[in-house]
């Protein structure tokens, strides 16, 4: 179980919280030290909403999750107004940073390695899904939020919007819709796409995977090609009719590598809940080969058999690459 510590204990191992290392809508995130030498990140929950109960049953639910691709809880911090997170700290900070170049940048990770990394996120999703006391939804899976160690082994990160719900459950209530723009499942925003349930975190990590492929994001207004604007309808058509995806200097392995991510997280991405893999079915596509894989029914975004689906995703679209405009993009700091 994490531990509890009080304010004062925060302001030595941060050492007055001189190390500051980003901030974002939830508060602060600093950089500190045990006193063993094992060193943390504190998260500061400037405008934390949780009630006390609320507080304590997620810090204790988190601090239960024992799994090489989750980031591990340390402690808290719960004194008068003063809340706080205390996370083990990633070297290498988060998989945004690594995987969206930057003008002439070259790709920082080998295909096999990409591959190693869906991997271990698919492997800590299926955990929080299937392997604790409760069911975990994220509703927040995004590059942003997975953390890398010092062997840039992929964790799981940023809890703030999860929900907890018991496992024979098959779906989940919430109020009000979660999740980040461009990563959030269709049914979180209109019922009328279905209940929402584990297959929610499932479309979202098919866009994560889709821009791990892509080394760009999904949604990108300053395409060279209007066509290459929305990064998944394209990779459909070229993967669908035997085309490239246009890597540069690639063999014949890396290639099918990029197709495979490719062609997973398209099933991923499908409209209907019921029509994406679980976890555990990603997985064993990820560990296959491409030649066991299938091409998935065209996704609803560019399907002219929905118009009326179709016509949703185009305002979504619109409202996403709007967005991404106008957004900052966030930094790994804002997201442990």
């Amino acid at each position: 179980m994490p531990k509890r510590y009080s304010y004062a204990a925060l302001i030595a191992m941060t050492n007055n919280f001189k190390d500051k290392l980003g901030q974002g809508g939830f508060g602060s995130v600093y950089k500190g030290q045990l006193y063993t030498g094992f060193l943390i990140l504190v998260k500061m929950l400037e405008n934390s909403k949780f009630s006390v109960e609320e507080f304590i049953n997620e810090v204790s639910t988190i601090g239960r999750i024992h799994h090489v691709n989750v980031v591990q809880l340390v402690g808290f911090c719960f004194e008068d107004s003063k809340r706080a997170l205390v996370y083990e700290y990633m070297p290498n900070g988060s998989l945004d940073k690594h995987i969206f170049s930057k003008g002439d940048e070259t790709q920082s990770f080998s295909w096999e390695k990409i591959h190693e990394i869906a991997l271990g996120i698919a492997r800590g999703i299926e955990y929080l899904h299937g392997g604790c006391d409760v069911c975990i939804l994220h509703f927040d899976i995004k590059p942003h939020n997975i953390l890398l160690d010092h062997n840039f082994t992929p964790k799981i990160a940023d809890f703030g919007l999860a929900k907890f719900y018991p496992k024979e459950n098959d779906f989940v209530t919430i109020s009000v819709a979660r999740g980040t723009i461009g990563y959030i499942a269709p049914e979180l925003i209109s019922r009328s796409f279905g209940a929402i349930s584990n297959k929610s975190d499932v479309y979202s990590f098919g866009m994560l995977l889709l821009e791990m492929v892509g080394g760009r994001r999904n949604s990108d207004i300053y395409a060279d090609r209007s066509s290459k604007a929305y990064f998944p309808s394209w990779a459909y058509d070229q993967i669908n009719k035997g085309g490239d995806l246009e890597l540069w200097s690639v063999t014949e392995i890396e290639a099918n590598i990029a197709r495979k991510l490719c062609i997973i997280g398209l099933w991923c991405i499908q409209v209907k809940a019921p029509d994406r893999p679980s976890m555990i079915k990603v997985m064993e596509m990820l560990e296959g080969t491409i030649n066991n894989l299938q091409m998935p029914p065209k996704p609803f975004f560019s399907s002219s058999q929905h118009n009326s689906i179709g016509v949703v995703q185009s305002n979504l679209q619109r409202m996403v690459l709007g967005c991404e405009s106008i957004l900052e993009e966030c930094s790994y700091n804002d997201s442990v």
